[in-house]
């Protein structure tokens, strides 16, 4: 056998014919969600939650760690949360619900994104044991610093 050939008596053509449509839908389902890259401090559990969270949607995710996210991405002050994604062109700060990010991708909404200010416990990734959660809402933004409602919890 050559170098580079794949030996069926290590796999066989039934496993890889049953792994195939996995993987097909595996890479469908990221390519239609899209990508995220996350920037969050290097020391940051919850960011990691949320990304990881962001992941089980079917985005594909990166995380970067930066310091000063105050730099990276305009967003209004009264906004912040503790880690700011980029999805699809749009902005998403803090713990917004994967679900509420992939209805704005989805939707082609004309907003800059969703922000859930500071972090509410119980919000994705801030979830504690034992802790009730606190209500929230997820705000859209505009470039102008103009917000409403998106969906509340």
């Amino acid at each position: 056998m050559g170098e580079g050939e794949i030996s069926m008596e290590r796999i066989s053509r039934r496993t890889l014919m049953g792994l195939l449509p996995m993987a097909v839908l595996a890479a469908v389902r990221a390519d239609a969600q899209g990508t995220a890259v996350v920037y969050k401090d290097p020391s940051c559990g919850c960011c990691t939650k949320w990304a990881d969270l962001l992941r089980r949607e079917g985005f594909a995710v990166t995380l970067k760690n930066i310091t000063d996210l105050d730099q990276k991405y305009i967003v209004p002050s009264n906004l912040h949360g503790c880690h700011t994604a980029i999805v699809g062109g749009y902005i998403i700060e803090g713990h917004v619900p994967p679900a509420d990010v992939t209805r704005l991708v989805k939707q082609k909404l004309a907003v800059a994104g969703l922000a859930v200010p500071g972090m509410p416990i119980g919000s994705p990734g801030m979830e504690v044991q034992g802790v009730a959660p606190q209500p929230y809402k997820v705000l859209a933004f505009m470039r102008d610093g103009k917000t409403r409602v998106f969906a509340s919890y």
